[in-house]
């Protein structure tokens, strides 16, 4: 390990906190793999990876960055189990999740309010429903127009009703295509990830409440061992898991004081973070507990990254202020952004500016014009987060004016 209060990290253990994802977590090592790669060629540094032995999906990165050497061992914190038995609906039952979900929105306010904190990721939420219903319509549209021609030659009543099942079974059928290629429209998936919390009108779902405490056990068991930094890393809706399993750990009185000896470093990293999407429905009632307490923590250091140019994140969004829950001994996160339209080439964000799927996971990839923020350094790299950023100041655009009615918090 680094000296005691060193800043130098050689050992390093990172829990990476997917968003709602149904894919395997080794989608996550290929992508570490690719664009680390990438990466180390733009910024002339040494990284490479090994396969890590344990129970849990991860691999290893040996680097050589800025003179430092470093060994990172990298955990896929994994609930895509979770995810993939929550999109196990049929076509009517997805219909039904878009109904309950616009209502839960609309009925609460919390629809209007996240208007007019950022309209990108609102619009970007309604664009399943949009698809969803054009599909519906197009799918009724051919119907009645099949059943219509149908009727010309259809001159009795046994006739007409057979035209009827064959159009409603061409209905169906169109259906049933469009959520084949739902890869290419992603309008069933987002429409399940965004109806997933508000089934429960922000309150932690049910079955996710025991996976949420495997990981507290995990990053507990992380930080009695001999790691110089604990790092952990929330993607998407992952950043508010990780901001209930974290605020879990230190009431817990799991992360030891820092300091001693042999005591890891207690670093957050939230990326794309949709906070918002959750805190501003009324039963979001834990989540604005723990966002309340842990922003006011001093035993981690809590960095919140995300860009403009992601139409699906709450970029800039400082996510305890604009929930309207800050204390005033706030100290986290340093809101900064991932400056998509600066850290990449003209050229390549002229290939990615459309990819609006694509864009949410850049935080994860590599920049060819890197700034401060390179996600491989700040996992892999021989510095510990709060070193890299203790001097950045927050962007000067972020956003931190509350526009949340509903900040009552659990006990």
């Amino acid at each position: 390990m680094g000296k005691v209060g060193s800043d130098e990290v050689k050992r390093r253990r990172v829990f990476y906190i997917p968003g709602y994802d149904p894919i395997p977590p080794r989608r996550y090592r290929e992508l570490y793999r690719k664009e680390g790669a990438k990466q180390s060629d733009i910024s002339g540094y040494d990284l490479t990876l090994s396969p890590k032995s344990g129970t849990r999906f991860g691999w290893s990165v040996n680097t050589q960055i800025d003179k430092g050497q470093t060994h990172s061992e990298i955990d896929v914190l994994v609930w895509s189990d979770i995810v993939q038995s929550s999109m196990d609906a049929g076509i009517l039952k997805t219909y039904w999740i878009l109904i309950r979900t616009a209502w839960i929105y609309i009925s609460t306010g919390a629809l209007g309010a996240l208007m007019k904190l950022r309209r990108g990721p609102v619009l970007a939420a309604l664009y399943p429903v949009l698809i969803l219903l054009v599909q519906l319509l197009l799918a009724l549209g051919l119907s009645w127009g099949f059943y219509a021609l149908l009727g010309v030659w259809a001159k009795t009543a046994l006739l007409k009703a057979g035209a009827g099942v064959a159009a409603l079974l061409l209905g169906y059928g169109i259906l049933r295509w469009f959520k084949r290629k739902d890869g290419k429209f992603f309008a069933y998936y987002l429409m399940h990830d965004y109806g997933y919390s508000a089934r429960w009108c922000g309150a932690e779902p049910p079955e996710l409440i025991a996976r949420l405490k495997e990981f507290q056990d995990d990053i507990a068991e992380a930080m009695t061992q001999d790691w110089d930094e604990v790092l952990v890393v929330g993607h998407s809706s992952g950043a508010h898991l990780g901001v209930s399993v974290l605020a879990n750990l230190i009431r817990a009185g799991q992360v030891p004081e820092q300091g001693v000896e042999h005591t890891p470093k207690l670093s957050f990293l939230t990326l794309g973070q949709v906070v918002p999407m959750v805190s501003y429905l009324p039963e979001a009632k834990i989540l604005r507990r723990d966002l309340a307490y842990l922003c006011a923590r001093d035993e981690l250091f809590w960095l919140d990254v995300t860009a403009p140019g992601d139409p699906c994140s709450f970029a800039l969004c400082d996510p305890v202020k604009v929930t309207g829950v800050a204390p005033d001994d706030q100290k986290w996160p340093l809101v900064i952004s991932a400056a998509f339209t600066q850290a990449l080439s003209p050229e390549l964000w002229s290939t990615l500016k459309r990819r609006f799927f694509r864009l949410h996971f850049q935080y994860l990839c590599a920049f060819d014009r890197p700034l401060s923020y390179d996600y491989f350094k700040i996992t892999a790299g021989p510095q510990t987060l709060q070193k890299r950023f203790h001097d950045h100041l927050p962007t000067p655009s972020r956003i931190d004016t509350p526009a949340n009615k509903y900040t009552e918090m659990a006990l």
